[in-house]
């Protein structure tokens, strides 16, 4: 575990930056750069901790991003922030395309001025994937999508923050890794997750949607294993200027089967209904994580219904 570093989080507000915050901050000084857009931040008992500083800020702002960079002068920066989320993406491609292409432009041209930087990571998806993806490698081809169909610009715009990743390494010796996370789930999670919203409406009893007719199939990545999976790529020597997957592979099961999977967990009297999507989905998600395994000995823990009584109980103290 790292110690005594400074470490520079964007989008650390969020999800999985507040979670890694969380587990860092301890023996680390932590600066979280976020427009606050999704807090998860302000419901974390370590949200005012002495090493822990938050910082409001815009990573499409090039000028102030790069002025609290380098006042900051961080040893690891974490690049999470992003537009996500299948409807906001819908809504808004322009921000999403502006937002996670020139912004990760913004802090990759930041970060090479740094003086003391030992590792930046870069987070990309399993969108890049496209439609259909069985066990698929670092190496598999990406696919980039149909053109006009809003859904793909999310993936393509994290596609060309893949690129930029590890041109910035072969060009400038950057230290560089790319992580894809697969289907992350687990306390702290805000915005449209699926699994998110069951476990939130399984707990009240109230309906359940599942767009189409629930046969896509998607494997579930517990927080805590993206996690460990992400200290790892900050950490290991081996890393750097690769490109990771880091999901659970064995907690594979079709929406509909992780709703009835919620529902039994939870002892939730939920009934299912389904509703017709108005966009393109993804049919099949599931890594292959042979990389992250052989380089960094990652391995994902967590079962699913352990993932889900542990969400569950989060979101019970949230709103108790």
């Amino acid at each position: 575990m790292l110690k005594g570093k400074r470490i520079f989080i964007t989008g650390g507000a969020g999800f999985i930056g507040s979670t890694v915050a969380g587990k860092l901050l301890a023996d680390n000084k932590i600066t979280l750069y976020d427009s606050l857009r999704r807090n998860s931040l302000k419901d974390r008992d370590f949200r005012d901790h002495p090493n822990l500083e938050l910082i409001e800020g815009d990573i499409l702002n090039a000028e102030a991003l790069e002025k609290v960079l380098l006042e900051v002068n961080p040893t690891h920066v974490i690049h999470a922030a992003a537009i996500a989320g299948i409807d906001t993406v819908i809504k808004s491609p322009v921000t999403t395309l502006r937002v996670n292409m020139l912004g990760t432009a913004n802090v990759l041209e930041a970060a090479a001025k740094l003086s003391n930087l030992e590792r930046i990571i870069c987070f990309s998806t399993s969108e890049v994937f496209g439609q259909q993806a069985l066990q698929s490698s670092e190496t598999s081809q990406a696919v980039i999508g149909t053109v006009g169909v809003a859904r793909w610009t999310y993936a393509v715009s994290k596609l060309a923050d893949e690129h930029l990743a590890v041109a910035y390494h072969a060009e400038l010796g950057m230290p560089t890794v790319v992580v894809r996370p697969f289907n992350v789930y687990g306390p702290g999670q805000v915005g449209e997750g699926a699994l998110s919203t069951f476990i939130q409406r399984a707990l009240k009893n109230e309906d359940i949607e599942i767009h189409g007719n629930g046969t896509q199939i998607r494997a579930w990545c517990y927080v805590e294993d993206m996690v460990r999976g992400l200290l790892l790529c900050l950490e290991h020597p081996k890393a750097i200027g690769e490109t990771f997957n880091i999901g659970n592979e064995r907690a594979v099961v079709t929406i509909y089967g992780l709703a009835n999977t919620v529902i039994r967990t939870l002892g939730s009297k939920s009934k299912i209904s389904f509703v017709q999507k108005g966009y393109a989905d993804v049919e099949l998600r599931i890594p292959n994580v042979d990389k992250a395994q052989t380089l960094l000995n990652f391995t994902a823990h967590v079962e699913l219904e352990e993932g889900i009584a542990s969400t569950a109980e989060y979101v019970r103290n949230l709103n108790p």
